[in-house]
């Protein structure tokens, strides 16, 4: 029964060809791009969780009390790793670490810039990760082994063994290489390609060996030996800093380091969502997708429904139950969902490479994975149920006598949910057009947004080498001014586009209120900064060579700090730091390079080349940009050869922090075409459906003289109405959904009419064009043969 019921099925999809082609491509399309959002889900949802032991690993997080609000920090203080480990029950393992950028690296006549981080060599016992050569308990055994990953020993040492070769770090000290591991994937948090013991990072760094629970100055991880620890463990932790430091205003708790991509986002000390709330979104759009491509199979198979509606009453009249007709097309769908599955496949190997590059990530199909199989089969039982479970029930419930006389008025029940389902698919679409336009001029509103300096022209180089010996810099700006390379220089504590930096809630000042705590970014800065980044000073003065004090006692405040300490006069008010008495001696208008999105925090600049680790110059607009780049490097080349020149441009640096609103952008735009395009699939199979049902109202209207127009009109218009339904539904529900987005956002763009507008005329025109096609052809057909037989 199941061979002839399969024959039966093979045979109805290479009887119509065309309808096939059709229904099977639409499925197909849906099904693919259902795919690409599930493996794009599945790529960010596995970050972090490839090591074996990562239900047992918690990343140490830390709320501070400040502003009266409790605030969540990654970082903790240096102490805290060694002392969890000796007080806390239940833990296996602690260790601390440290990202410091980028580094350079030498074997020979080897050197390259790589990723450095410094850790404990418990770090490679709570991470197992992947071992080439060497093992986890002798790779960072003494202060100057090295690690380096397999893509790193590649470059430094070609085909040779690096176990026990010297490689030398920053021109200074060399290192052993004691063990090589397999390169760090793209969905892990921790990106290195050399990493380094935390003893040489606190010989280098005597300040953090020495620092107390105050200062923040490192990250830890902790790996419990049971789960059922978890809630003793993080008891204890949460009372282990005012333990040893009474009037702390710190708290740390433990956090599932599976969860820190996922869930970054925190308020008032707890998880409030974050990348989960854009991986929930996908999946909704996938699903949508799926439902949209599974309405359309439903509707391009009731399109034939009068021909099929005879092969039921012939079926019915020869002995055939209900159950076994719906068994029947239910074969069909499920024969179509496989045909249509292997298009998806096909589909998908074409575009994951350009996909992979347009989103610069690294999505692989795993085809060994017992969890791949199980998805893709679930999905194809869901689809094939989905799309066949209405054709197989409506179709097996005619009456054999019924519709042997020709099926009249047999689908004028089921098409009012034919229509409702067309109406579904365009809300929905709709929906999503609406959606990508109102994130696309967010987008464009953020990038055209005032920043508040000048990012053009700006470029970035690290201070090291022979820029760390006295007056050496000095003379690399003065060539470089000299040449009309550039037009400013200043020092800089940290890239100028980096995500984070220095926090500080040590600073007291006159009228500052009991109890509250406020939390300050500060950066070292040289002479020239304004100038430089073309920030504006609406007060006081910059730091000047004319001022011996500036680099003793000087501080400059932006506008958020002098709002967050309420001064009314601020130039002039002395502040203290950590001791440190500092009069402030100039306002800056805020600006942001840390972040596009969100409004600058309270920070203050003071003066210091030594804790800059940034040389930032103005490139000269007179001068053509290639000569200026030319120029700096090879004065830098000459003045500093050890050292390969690395300059970074701030424009650069600040489109990439709008990498994840530019990802969500290029995928709600790319499927909400996709889900358009479907959604005209399955209005034109509608349209199949209603001018077979009124061919022959059609031929009698052309008869007793109805011309073309008046036909087209009387077939679009019912459509057209399906559209407009559709609109009306979709647009309340695009309105609360981008409000909802956009209140993540400290600036964003107002929503106005005209998404709303632009995708109610879009839809309409693709409607009209897809209805006029079909409708068109059968309004210039010859009546005679609709008539012919009445």
């Amino acid at each position: 029964m199941w061979q002839l019921n399969f024959k039966i099925a093979l045979r109805n999809i290479l009887k119509n060809p065309g309808f096939s082609f059709i229904n099977i491509g639409g499925l197909g399309i849906g099904l693919a791009c259902c795919l690409v959002l599930l493996l794009y889900v599945n790529y960010e949802w596995s970050y972090d969780k490839q090591f074996k032991f990562i239900d047992r690993i918690y990343y140490t997080k830390l709320n501070i009390k400040l502003n009266n609000d409790l605030v969540t920090f990654g970082v903790s203080p240096n102490k805290l790793a060694p002392a969890a480990l000796q007080t806390l029950p239940g833990i296996e393992n602690a260790a601390r670490f440290s990202e410091v950028g980028i580094s350079l690296f030498k074997y020979k006549e080897n050197a390259f810039k790589e990723r450095l981080l410094y850790a404990d060599p418990s770090f490679l016992k709570i991470f197992d990760y992947q071992f080439i050569r060497g093992d986890a308990l002798s790779a960072l055994s003494a202060p100057d082994n090295v690690l380096i990953t397999e893509r790193t020993a590649k470059k430094l040492f070609g085909n040779i063994d690096p176990i026990g070769k010297s490689i030398k770090w920053d021109n200074r000290k060399y290192f052993k290489v004691s063990a090589v591991i397999r390169d760090i994937p793209g969905n892990q948090s921790n990106k290195f390609d050399v990493l380094l013991s935390w003893a040489f990072f606190e010989q280098e760094n005597p300040v953090v060996k020495n620092s107390g629970w105050e200062s923040i100055n490192s990250r830890t991880v902790i790996r419990l030996r049971d789960n059922k620890n978890f809630a003793a463990a993080d008891a204890a932790l949460r009372k282990l800093i005012r333990s040893n430091e009474s009037m702390s205003i710190m708290e740390a708790f433990l956090f599932p380091y599976s969860k820190v991509y996922l869930y970054n986002d925190f308020k008032n000390g707890k998880s409030a969502g974050g990348k989960i709330d854009q991986i929930r979104l996908f999946l909704f759009l996938a699903f949508c997708v799926l439902l949209i491509a599974c309405i359309n199979y439903m509707n391009l198979s009731t399109a034939k429904s009068e021909k099929r509606a005879r092969e039921v009453g012939v079926r019915k009249v020869l002995g055939s139950s209900r159950k076994s007709i719906a068994r029947q097309f239910l074969i069909e769908s499920f024969l179509t969902s496989s045909i249509a599955m292997l298009l998806a496949f096909t589909l998908l190997e074409l575009c994951l490479d350009p996909l992979n590059n347009l989103l610069d990530i690294h999505m692989v199909i795993d085809y060994r994975s017992y969890t791949f199989w199980v998805t893709i089969f679930s999905l194809l039982f869901m689809t094939g149920f989905m799309a066949g479970s209405y054709p197989a029930f409506h179709l097996s419930s005619f009456f054999p006598v019924v519709a042997l006389k020709g099926f009249k008025r047999i689908g004028s029940s089921s098409l009012s949910i034919r229509k409702i389902l067309v109406i579904t698919q365009f809300s929905l679409s709709v929906c999503m057009i609406i959606c990508a336009m109102i994130i696309y001029n967010q987008i464009q509103f953020i990038r055209n947004k005032p920043l508040g300096f000048k990012k053009d022209n700006l470029v970035q180089l690290a201070i090291e080498g022979e820029w760390l010996k006295p007056g050496k810099l000095e003379i690399l700006k003065k060539e470089l001014l000299s040449n009309g390379s550039i037009t400013a220089a200043a020092e800089y504590s940290d890239s100028f586009a980096a995500k984070g930096g220095l926090v500080t809630g040590a600073v007291n000042w006159p009228g500052k209120p009991v109890n509250t705590t406020i939390s300050f970014n500060y950066r070292s800065t040289g002479y020239d900064f304004t100038k430089t980044v073309g920030a504006q000073i609406i007060k006081g003065r910059d730091f000047s060579r004319n001022f011996a004090s500036d680099t003793l006692t000087s501080v400059l405040l932006n506008e958020s700090a002098v709002k967050a300490m309420e001064l009314k006069n601020p130039v002039g008010t002395t502040i203290n730091w950590e001791g440190k008495t500092l009069r402030v001696i100039g306002i800056i208008k805020n600006y942001n390079n840390l972040s596009v999105t969100t409004e600058a925090p309270p920070t203050f600049f003071y003066y210091s080349i030594k804790q800059s680790t940034m040389l930032l110059l103005r490139l000269n607009p007179m001068q053509n940009l290639n000569n200026a780049v030319q120029s700096i490097k090879s004065v830098s080349t000459r003045l500093n050869p050890e050292y390969p020149v690395d300059l970074q441009f701030i424009d650069h640096e600040m489109a990439d922090k709008l990498n994840n609103e530019k990802l969500l952008s290029i995928l709600s735009s790319l499927f909400g075409g996709f889900a358009i395009f479907i959604s005209c699939i399955g209005l034109l199979g509608l349209t199949l459906y209603m001018t077979e049902q009124r061919s022959k109202e059609i031929s009698i209207r052309k008869v007793l003289g109805a011309n073309l127009t008046s036909i087209l009109f009387l077939l679009n218009k019912d459509f057209i109405k399906l559209v407009i339904v559709s609109n009306i539904i979709a647009i309340p529900g695009a309105y609360i959904i981008a409000m909802k987005w956009l209140q993540t956002y400290d600036y964003k763009t107002a929503i106005s009419i005209w998404p709303f507008l632009a995708a109610i005329f879009i839809s309409l025109l693709i409607a009209f064009l897809t209805v006029s096609l079909q409708t068109f052809k059968v309004a210039k057909a010859n009546a005679i043969n609709a008539l012919r037989y009445e």
